[in-house]
């Protein structure tokens, strides 16, 4: 089970080839020829613009999907992945953005989840906590093979995903995104482990929009456009900007680009909000065509308060006023009524209904503005109509507007959400982490979306855990800690030093403030 060392990490034999990959589904080339290869303890980038091809070509790898054309050779000898067991017996192991774990089970229940071991006709439970210690212990982990998964951070039960590929006896390892939904300090903790198994000969490749963990944790780095490789090369010997412009074929300015809007009047006061355990007497207010930010660390409370500023909390205490009239929001139909609108943080789970086609998905807020003036049901041409000229607009990338909503990368779905609420026309925009798994030209797009909205008189609000998104969209912004406002930062006071110290429970006024820092 223990990987051995490598001398030379550069030098490695070659644990994965992949050639001349070819998929297409119907009339859609995704892949067009791909070549991949990934070396023994190395970890190679997989980089792309959402439905370049980066997941479909995992998935062949995975045995998910079968692939058109083309061959995969491990440690130089071709393979024929068609399943998802035969990657699994051939080393590979895909953990995928959504962890696929049991909250109820224990760490080993986990670990040996449909591959349990035996005494006779009952489990082995004291050879499976064994083994997982065992494997804990190799990682160097403070973990317990009785620890309840459901008890575990975020970060942890990445490290059991990652337990159970090294029982499995994995070689190679594919990682989905593994970031979208930690901290700071639990990222640190997992590349901390991917280094490690890395030096000890395992092969990873990692995907991922943030181009920051990537230079941070990549050795090396393959960026897919259009379904065809267009760079390959070493981490060290580009920036940011370069993978960027790999990605989406351009140059993408990450300069600050912020202007300022004229402001109407107060759109969104609240006042004294507090819910219990989740945050404690907040007060704000939003004008129309203001961004405000909101942001923190994971667990600050913002989700929380929007999402009862939303109308989803019955027991919030405090006082809410929209357009200067005090209203209580006891539901969401209520605050859509009221002209509050909100694309929320965990797309999958709250933004879109997976078994409706992306037209139905576009038009679930705006129902009510297709109905016949004269005779029953919805004007099905026109709810065609508004959204093939809003998926022009926003250049979504899908085949039929009548194909399932789960056919679009992640990016496109984000997309959709974002377009039912533009067509709602509302007066409070909630945006909840908007460009979470989002590629670098997606997001561009987005940011545009966002002060557009702004510019047309709509209050806008943008949670977010991303120090440089909230710098570069917001006129202002409030730094929230464990359920509490800390502070409220103007424009000229927000740097990324001033965010953390705060996020983190420091006091400006008891140290430097950095004014100015990112403008």
């Amino acid at each position: 089970m223990a990987l051995k060392k490598p001398k030379k990490p550069g030098q490695q034999p070659l644990a994965l080839q992949m050639r001349g990959i070819e998929k297409s589904f119907h009339r859609n080339a995704v892949l067009r020829g791909v070549d991949l290869t990934v070396r023994r303890g190395e970890i190679r980038a997989l980089l792309g613009e959402n439905g370049a091809g980066k997941s479909t070509l995992m998935n062949i790898l995975g045995g998910i999907v079968p692939m058109d054309a083309g061959e995969i050779l491990l440690d130089g000898k071709p393979v024929r992945i068609a399943s998802a067991r035969d990657a699994i017996d051939n080393g590979i192991a895909f953990i995928h953005q959504e962890l696929n774990l049991v909250s109820d089970l224990r760490v080993y229940e986990n670990i040996f989840l449909g591959c349990e071991l035996r005494r006779g006709l009952r489990l082995n439970h004291w050879g499976m906590r064994v083994q997982t210690n065992q494997i804990l212990r190799h990682m160097k982990l403070p973990l317990s093979a009785d620890a309840l998964v459901g008890n575990l951070d975020a970060s942890y039960r990445q490290v059991v995903e990652i337990a159970r590929a090294l029982r499995q006896h994995a070689r190679i390892l594919i990682m989905d995104e593994p970031t979208t939904s930690l901290t700071d300090v639990e990222i640190h903790s997992v590349f901390r482990l991917l280094r490690t198994l890395r030096d000890r000969g395992m092969a990873v490749l990692f995907i991922s929009h943030k181009l920051g963990e990537v230079r941070a944790l990549c050795d090396t780095y393959t960026v897919l456009r259009d379904g065809e490789v267009v760079a390959s090369g070493d981490v060290k010997d580009v920036d940011e900007r370069d993978l960027a412009r790999f990605m989406v074929g351009r140059d993408v300015s990450a300069a600050d680009d912020y202007a300022p809007r004229p402001l109407g009047e107060e759109a969104l006061r609240v006042e004294a909000f507090s819910s219990p355990r989740r945050f404690i007497d907040i007060s704000f207010s939003m004008r129309a065509g203001e961004i405000v930010g909101f942001t923190g660390l994971l667990g600050d409370g913002r989700s929380e308060l929007f999402s009862a500023i939303f109308g989803c909390d019955p027991h919030v205490t405090g006082s809410m006023f929209v357009g200067g009239r005090r209203v209580r929001v006891r539901s969401t139909e209520q605050a859509l009524r009221l002209g509050i609108g909100y694309v929320p943080r965990n797309r999958k789970e709250n933004g879109i209904v997976k078994d409706m086609s992306i037209l139905h998905n576009a038009s679930l807020v705006t129902l009510r503005s297709l109905r016949r003036r004269h005779r029953p049901g919805l004007d099905l041409r026109l709810e065609r109509e508004r959204f093939a000229r809003r998926a022009q607009e926003m250049r979504i990338r899908m085949g039929s507007m009548d194909d399932a909503i789960t056919s679009l990368s992640g990016g496109n779905q984000q997309k959709v959400v974002l377009a039912k609420w533009l067509d709602a026309n509302p007066r409070v925009m909630i945006f909840d982490n908007p460009t979470q798994g989002v590629d670098v030209g997606a997001k561009e797009e987005i940011y545009a979306l966002i002060r557009g909205l702004a510019a047309s008189g709509v209050a806008v609000a943008v949670l977010s855990s991303e120090a440089q998104e909230i710098i570069r969209l917001c006129d202002r912004t409030f730094v929230l800690y464990h359920g509490l406002i800390q502070d409220e930062l103007p424009r000229e006071r927000m740097t990324e030093e001033n965010i953390m110290l705060l996020a983190t429970g420091g006091d400006l006024a008891g140290a430097q403030d950095v004014v100015g820092g990112n403008d």
